[in-house]
């Protein structure tokens, strides 16, 4: 989901879908838009695919009614805050994009993630693209016999100093870096295996306030490393799950306050329940969130209006969605219409 100030003055919503097929189960998939100033949701459409899988979305940081979102046949991108979609030209072979990032320090550098542990870079705004050559395979990291291969991008992160220095969640895969924009990959996993689980990672964050502190979320909680992510520690987060850990989805700085680090969780990928946890000092120690609502699924969404650093949402997986304008202290409820279900991505600007 993404908030986003206009060029007309007005501020709007995406919420992304990727519907997901199971056992006597069938999601819808789409993309939803509400003006934040009428509280109305409609579904975007209008050149995207047919019942688009939307797992990401990244607005341009300079100019609002650009937006690209990731699709189960590559991103697409809008100059007119969605109204119209086209197609971005990135020779993928039309495979899902999981994230995109518009480099924190250069808006013109584009990245976007895939399955396969596919990277596409582009440094002109997105225009051109060439994939980067990320060969890191993970044989320590299994999920059982022959399923040892890095699998979705889910997560790009840069570092504002230096537009060389990146890092990538893999899910079932681990943390990857690169400090040469991308030529050479290292996998970063020491000290991110609990409980014998894969090191099945959602999210990573390099710190802005803490420069050389990384962390990474996934499905056995939070993990900080301290040295640019050569080596982790696992970070103590209030358990939801029998195991004594947290299922952890999304990781956000606050724009602006950048000591103020919050995380999208729950007990498991299909819990009943969901949760948000906030640190205050840059993410060395982290309390649950008093946020006055209970989520029914596990919250997959997290989004911050860059103009306005104390607007924010939250999205569960099953379709709740609820925005504060205080910085988290209160909030109030969007929720998505009937059936619009397996929220994906979620963003402010």
């Amino acid at each position: 989901m993404t908030t986003e100030k206009s060029s007309n003055g007005k501020s709007f919503v995406y919420v992304g879908l990727a519907g997901e097929t199971a056992p006597g189960r069938v999601v819808a998939s789409g993309l939803y838009r509400m003006a934040k100033e009428d509280d109305r949701w409609e579904m975007l459409a209008n050149g995207l695919p047919e019942s688009p899988a939307i797992r990401a979305i990244a607005i341009h940081p300079e100019r609002s009614n650009t937006v690209f979102v990731g699709t189960q046949d590559g991103p697409y991108r809008t100059e007119d805050h969605g109204d119209h979609w086209e197609k971005v030209n990135v020779p993928d072979h039309g495979l899902p994009v999981w994230s995109l990032l518009f480099h924190p320090r250069d808006p013109n550098v584009m990245f976007a993630g895939y399955e396969s542990s596919e990277i596409y870079r582009s440094d002109d705004g997105g225009e051109r693209w060439q994939q980067l050559p990320v060969s890191v395979r993970f044989p320590e990291v299994t999920v059982g016999p022959g399923a040892n291969l890095a699998k979705r991008v889910l997560q790009i992160a840069g570092v504002p100093a230096n537009t060389d220095e990146l890092y990538g969640a893999i899910e079932v895969g681990g943390i990857i870096r690169t400090q040469d924009g991308g030529e050479h990959w290292e996998q970063l996993s020491h000290g991110q295996y609990v409980n014998d689980d894969p090191v099945d990672m959602h999210g990573v964050l390099a710190s802005t306030f803490r420069p050389g502190t990384v962390l990474g979320i996934g499905r056995a909680g939070m993990f900080r490393s301290t040295d640019k992510g050569s080596y982790w520690a696992r970070v103590q987060l209030d358990p939801l799950n029998e195991k004594g850990q947290t299922y952890c989805r999304q990781i956000r700085e606050v724009p602006g306050d950048p000591k103020t680090i919050w995380v999208a969780a729950g007990a498991n990928f299909m819990s009943d329940h969901g949760a948000l946890f906030r640190s205050r000092d840059g993410g060395v120690s982290w309390d649950r969130a008093d946020t006055g609502f209970q989520p029914n699924s596990t919250l997959f969404g997290l989004a911050f209006n860059e103009r306005h650093p104390s607007d924010m949402y939250c999205a569960s997986s099953n379709g709740q969605v609820w925005g504060s304008n205080d910085g988290g202290d209160t909030w109030t409820d969007h929720p998505l219409p009937e059936g619009a279900r397996q929220v994906y991505s979620m963003a402010c600007g």
